[in-house]
């Protein structure tokens, strides 16, 4: 359930993804920018959570970040920690020790440069499955990265998912092209299928200020858009604060707020 949904009506939650920060922050031994200063301000702003990938090379978010993050969250109730990454690399000791409101389980490779593809459930549902009902058993939700196929959105509850993050590099490619109308409609048909199954539906990847109002007036249901990479770009012209309200009115401007 989202934290902040609105009675009656689920708005679309901003989890903002810090990730970027550590990776400046990862380039000289400072400690600065902080990456729980940016996670403060974000939620200061009205951002609904804080995102991290943890990768196994730690080329940015660090084991000590997601234990800090951690505490920093104690002091946002209201707020959702998502921790995301490869359940079968590193992130489940992470979950296991922080027990986060939601995983994101991704199916990276560990030196990949950044996510790229959903699950292929055929192959890995099995193996999806056990580590799904121990997220289950630790209080913990879980959300599949998967691409927007409307015919495996069954397979990702059989397997036990409570959520699954559409993986809208895709889309993001086409906005403002002859190809835009196309994938939006791609993307409804699959949310629209893994609502039929009985999962709430999460989007991420490449989306920014200007594709996010058309993807979320176009897709149903979304509940939450986790953004990193365009939000913390944005934020070296305009400030992280105004920028995460800036990405707030969007989403209230697609009558998701």
């Amino acid at each position: 359930m989202n934290p902040l949904a609105a009675p009656g009506r689920p708005a679309t939650a901003l989890s903002v993804n810090v990730n970027k920060v550590a990776l400046l922050r990862n380039t000289r031994h400072l400690g600065i920018p902080s990456v729980l200063r940016a996670a403060s301000l974000a939620l200061q702003a009205g951002a609904q959570g804080i995102t991290v990938h943890p990768r196994p090379d730690a080329r940015h978010i660090r084991a000590q970040d997601v234990h800090e993050l951690a505490a920093l969250m104690q002091g946002w109730p209201g707020a959702e920690y998502n921790l995301e990454g490869n359940p079968f690399h590193n992130l489940m000791d992470f979950v296991r020790a922080q027990r986060p409101q939601q995983a994101t389980f991704v199916p990276d490779s560990e030196g990949q440069f950044t996510s790229d593809h959903g699950w292929n459930l055929a192959t890995d549902g099995a193996r999806l499955r056990p580590l799904i009902d121990e997220c289950h058993a630790l209080g913990v939700r879980v959300s599949l990265f998967m691409d927007a196929d409307a015919a495996a959105m069954a397979g990702a509850r059989a397997v036990g998912a409570d959520r699954v993050e559409l993986y809208t590099e895709p889309y993001a490619a086409a906005h403002g092209t002859p190809r835009q109308a196309e994938e939006l409609a791609r993307f409804a048909a699959a949310a629209r299928a893994a609502q039929a199954a009985g999962l709430a539906v999460n989007a991420g990847h490449d989306l920014n200020q200007h594709n996010l109002g058309d993807f979320l007036r176009a897709v149903p249901g979304v509940v939450e858009v986790s953004i990193g990479h365009a939000l913390i770009a944005d934020a070296l012209e305009a400030g992280l604060g105004e920028t995460v309200r800036a990405y707030l009115r969007c989403i209230r401007e697609a009558g998701r707020g």
